[in-house]
């Protein structure tokens, strides 16, 4: 049998690091009054603070989740007061995703935590470092979506 040393192995790595800061920004997020809001939520509501109205599948394609997926994450966010669904004017059928006003309200807030982890997590980390994992990472993930479709 292959032992493997953790910290010689990508995923654990990956894996890890992702729960860790996930973890610290849920912590940091109810200590701040914003237990309501989920991490998973952060790319979805950060497409709508550029642009609200937008349909369900364009905020898959700006989260880079399938649309399946984001059905569910906008029914819990519709859940948790930080969304509404509204039938598009022109086509029925189609869905568009508006902010509440408590998914406005917490904007700022939602983004001043979540950059505060963050520097946390990579502060001391010099930024050419930190770049290239950026961009190693980035590499992975195209890499692997090719090999999925």
């Amino acid at each position: 049998m292959l032992l493997i040393d953790p910290m010689e192995c990508p995923l654990y790595l990956v894996s890890r690091l992702s729960l860790v800061i996930t973890s610290a920004l849920k912590k940091r997020l109810t200590e701040a009054g914003l237990g309501h809001f989920k991490p998973a939520y952060l790319w979805a509501l950060m497409s709508l603070w550029v642009e609200d109205g937008l349909k369900v599948t364009d905020i898959a394609r700006g989260a880079r989740l399938d649309t399946s997926t984001m059905t569910g994450l906008l029914d819990r966010m519709e859940r948790d007061g930080l969304v509404m669904r509204t039938a598009d004017m022109t086509d029925r059928r189609t869905l568009r995703i508006y902010l509440t006003d408590e998914g406005k309200r917490i904007q700022n807030p939602v983004i001043a935590e979540t950059l505060q982890v963050l520097d946390e997590c990579f502060g001391g980390i010099p930024e050419e470092d930190l770049n290239v994992t950026k961009a190693t990472l980035a590499k992975v993930l195209a890499r692997v979506r090719e090999e999925g479709e």
